[in-house]
């Protein structure tokens, strides 16, 4: 089992910027891809961004050149910073673990946290 536990939502104005952690813990050697999700009121929940252990990465298109994956693998935790936020990026955002070297979909990740809210002012 991974335990993932999230941090760092919070709510800021239009511009502004967060950054969200994600700490994992338990059998976290058998995860590769760590990735972040958000879900709006409304919506579906969609992939944000997703860094391996080698570091590559991969974000949605959206959020390309605004936020910016990372990890480190010593303490197993991975973080979301996220600038030049917009409206539209208010959800709850929510991290997760696979065995998989990439991942994009919610299908492919085993562990999931119980997410942070982002609120985004206008």
């Amino acid at each position: 089992q991974v335990q993932l536990v999230e941090s760092g939502g919070g709510l800021v104005q239009a511009g502004g910027s967060l950054r969200l952690s994600c700490a994992a813990s338990g059998r976290t050697f058998s995860m590769n891809a760590m990735g972040w999700f958000r879900q709006a009121p409304g919506k579906e929940r969609e992939f944000v961004a997703t860094i391996n252990r080698s570091g590559g990465s991969y974000y949605t298109d959206s959020v390309k050149g605004r936020f910016t994956i990372s990890r480190d693998n010593a303490k197993n935790t991975v973080y979301l910073q996220m600038n030049s936020l917009k409206p539209e990026d208010t959800a709850v955002y929510s991290c997760a673990a696979s065995s998989q070297r990439i991942a994009t979909t919610v299908y492919e990740y085993h562990y999931w946290g119980q997410g942070t809210q982002v609120t985004v002012s206008s």
